[in-house]
């Protein structure tokens, strides 16, 4: 026999189909109705709620084989799934991590294609792949934000078998993998929830309705989101997750829910044996998110840090629209190296308002901040999903990877970054409904016609063309310069891996100097120094010693280092700096 339950407080009946036998549903006194049923390992079924003929998939599917629209499918792991018992798992501090789209990463855009680059990942030296949303949703393809049925897996990447290969080959090279999980809101097709129970609130974010976790019957809300959070990890053995955009979930009660979850996520590594992160995008320089929970805060592992994005595109691209219009100067990329946030109580042009809160760098290391040169949300949501490497030279790319990739930073690198791809990623969706779909275009267009943009230049996230172009194009990674930014890229990892001094944690012990007329910049890490000239003309910087890595023919003399333009170098100086002498002119004390 096997049990079937939904919470379902909203219906007066609702009854069960297995395979075409519809059965009756008793009701708890909390809003779940069950029945037990003799039903096959991979019987399809789902529940008809009171007059309506419907039959409405499972709230929790563990499969959705013919869509989000159909019914859900039992499913269990072969018994034989996994190899990696011995994968004892390992901590993101200070890695380097690897944002991937399952879809874009390969030309078949499956998890077995994926499976295929792995080796290749291996020797580029990054630790962790984060993939982006895998859950179900509507259409073939699209950036997976959209989910509505949070726990089964996007059958077209290959399900839920697909991405047991995937994370267990991933264990096998030593990777670990993270998922992308989006709790903040629900797509715009095949989002039944509200017709079983009050799964929104009257509150909205960006995307649409909130999700409720604070409202009448928001307990077992909660424990929805708590359960598919800790499903990824359990029962798919991810080593943690990335939670989008944390600033949309609306949560008034005295324990946030991220809290909450960071928490039980903490049990459940204990029970597994093996660490699991967490990783919120925040928009909102909130220290409390990564501070530990005895110390008052929510206890999470990491957080994305945009500012550090933000000061070092801006510094060496010139970029200053939008968001950007804070940054741009050396001093700001340089005091958010210092300090992390650069927004951190501090009055904000773009929000027309005081921003952040500052973060305690004594107590707080900076591995719990991302530091990244983009990602799929800093290209992506580009009016034409434009890459830096479509815009900047390849010795800008190389200064930006040394800024990111040098600093005492958990480190992240979107797909392709590393060797400069002349790939978009655009804005893609595959809408069957067509009122959705030319809603989902004429949005598009509109939004950024607001901001200046040349409508007919945004492309048509329905149209095929525009998924087709963003995947990446792997013919190209040992062309020219292409090729030559990939081995800079494994050289800059590879020195992560190996100098103590890059492991250090402490922002108090980081000093940052620059030039803004000069237009160079020095952070230097106990004996290294990492000099990088964003500017167009060669240069001289008041650091030198032995040369271990550049980008550019540099000219270390007995006091300074001739820099030429768009260039960096990395140098083992003769006496690593004190964090107590008196700071140089234009710099940041250690």
């Amino acid at each position: 026999m096997t049990e079937f339950a939904v919470w379902a407080p909203k219906p007066g009946v609702v009854r069960l189909d297995v395979d075409g036998i519809r059965h009756d549903m008793t009701r708890d006194g909390d809003g779940w109705w069950r029945a037990d049923v003799d039903a096959a390992a991979d019987s399809r079924y789902g529940f008809v709620l009171d007059d309506d003929p419907q039959i409405l998939p499972d709230p929790r599917s563990p499969r959705q084989p013919d869509g989000v629209h159909e019914r859900s499918q039992l499913w269990q792991p072969a018994p034989d799934a996994w190899t990696d018992a011995d994968w004892a798992g390992r901590s993101i501090a200070g890695a380097v991590i690897y944002e991937l789209h399952t879809g874009t990463f390969t030309p078949a855009g499956t998890f077995d294609a994926a499976i295929e680059k792995l080796d290749y990942l291996v020797d580029l030296g990054v630790d962790f792949v984060e993939l982006m949303p895998v859950n179900a949703f509507n259409g073939t393809h699209g950036w997976g934000y959209d989910g509505v049925l949070w726990y089964a897996v996007h059958e077209p990447y290959g399900g839920p078998d697909g991405l047991i290969r995937l994370i267990d080959a991933c264990h096998a090279r030593g990777l670990g993998v993270l998922i992308d999980a989006v709790f903040n809101h629900l797509g715009p097709s095949g989002n039944y929830l509200p017709r079983f129970g009050p799964y929104l609130s009257s509150g909205h974010n960006p995307w649409g309705s909130s999700i409720n976790l604070s409202d009448a019957d928001a307990d077992e809300v909660r424990r929805y989101i708590l359960d598919c959070a800790l499903r990824w990890m359990r029962e798919f053995h991810a080593d943690g997750l990335r939670l989008d955009a944390v600033h949309a979930l609306m949560d008034n009660t005295a324990i946030h829910l991220l809290e909450e979850l960071a928490t039980e996520t903490d049990a459940l590594a204990a029970e597994l044996g093996r660490p699991l992160s967490l990783i919120a995008e925040s928009d909102l320089n909130d220290p409390r998110l990564i501070t530990p929970r005895d110390r008052g805060g929510y206890g999470l592992t990491a957080q994305w840090d945009d500012d550090i994005h933000h000061a070092i595109h801006t510094a060496v691209s010139g970029e200053r629209q939008g968001y950007y219009s804070d940054f741009g100067s050396l001093r700001t990329l340089a005091t958010t190296l210092k300090n992390g946030y650069f927004h951190a109580g501090t009055y904000s042009s773009f929000r027309h308002r005081r921003h952040g809160r500052p973060l305690d760098t004594a107590t707080i290391p900076a591995t719990r901040l991302l530091a990244y040169t983009l990602t799929h949300d800093q290209v992506g949501n580009r009016a034409v999903g434009d890459r830096p490497s479509q815009v900047l030279d390849s010795g800008q790319l190389a200064v930006k990877a040394a800024l990111a990739l040098g600093s005492p930073y958990t480190a992240m690198l979107f797909m392709g970054e590393e060797w400069g791809s002349s790939s978009p990623f655009q804005f893609f969706s595959s809408h069957p409904e067509p009122e959705l779909a030319r809603a989902t275009a004429e949005g598009r267009k509109a939004e950024f016609a607001e901001h200046g943009w040349d409508a007919d230049e945004v492309p048509d996230p329905q149209d095929p063309a525009t998924f087709e172009r963003s995947k990446l194009n792997w013919d190209e990674i040992d062309e020219g310069d292409h090729g030559r930014l990939r081995r800079l890229y494994r050289d800059l990892i590879a020195l992560r891996h190996t100098e103590a001094d890059l492991a250090d944690p402490w922002l108090d012990h980081l000093h940052v100097e620059f030039d803004e007329h000069q237009r160079w910049i020095v952070m230097r890490r106990g004996a290294l120094a990492i000099a990088c000239n964003v500017g167009e003309d060669a240069t001289s910087v008041p650091v030198t010693g032995e040369l271990v890595l550049a980008w550019g023919e540099p000219q270390p003399g007995p006091e300074e280092t001739t820099l030429a333009g768009h260039s960096f170098a990395i140098l083992r100086t003769v006496k690593p700096v004190s964090t107590t002498a008196e700071p140089v002119d234009n710099a940041l004390p250690g």
